[in-house]
């Protein structure tokens, strides 16, 4: 199993280097740490007194791969997970905060554990998922994924600004839909033809 730190260190790949896009609620990014993450944090970097773009800019690596460990891995307390579900959770903490908690409560839910969905992970949460992984293996991390997948389309759906992120100008996957997949056994994959039938209604 990779270690948390290797794990975080993926994360940062994924997300990239400093951006800024008005379409993103997220702000000014860079290394996927927001610019509301540092501002929460205080990390005023180059000491003017205020969290800006500028502190955004100058963030190192390691200190965004020492956030998500600290912020988004251990204080959610996703190291309480069955290993195995941890990676993919914890990439989608990052990506999405507390929706990646409540996304796997959604799913034990619907295979039949009582459970609260709200996005912090308890006793009965573990307790559940730990059953569910004793019970299903391998399966409870695609069937995550394919939620986590879901959820993606289910955004673009209700928000025209972030298709951009499912899908392609060529059409094809876009981002959101790749990071989903690869945590996911590639027979449960998407064909390209399945996900154009997917978001043809966006026109």
């Amino acid at each position: 199993m990779l270690s948390v730190h290797q794990i975080a260190n993926d994360i940062v790949d994924r997300e990239g280097c400093y951006v800024n896009d008005p379409n993103d609620p997220g702000g000014a990014t860079n290394y996927g740490v927001t610019i509301h993450t540092m501002r929460r944090l205080g990390l005023d970097l180059d000491g003017d007194g205020d969290v800006d773009t500028a502190d955004v800019r100058a963030l190192p690596r390691e200190r965004a791969v020492q956030i998500f460990i600290d912020h988004y891995y251990h204080a959610p307390g996703i190291d309480r997970l069955p290993s195995a579900l941890q990676p993919t959770v914890f990439d989608m903490q990052v990506n999405a905060g507390t929706g990646a908690v409540r996304i796997l409560q959604r799913l034990l839910t619907e295979m039949g554990f009582e459970i609260a969905v709200d996005g912090v992970i308890g006793p009965q949460t573990v307790a559940a998922a730990t059953t569910a992984y004793d019970d299903a293996g391998p399966h409870l991390v695609d069937a995550y994924g394919i939620a986590r997948r879901n959820f993606y389309y289910s955004i673009a759906d209700r928000r025209p600004a972030s298709r951009r992120y499912a899908t392609r100008r060529d059409g094809g996957k876009g981002g959101w839909i790749r990071r989903a997949e690869e945590f996911i056994s590639p027979e449960y994959h998407l064909t390209d033809a399945q996900h154009r039938e997917r978001v043809a209604a966006w026109g």
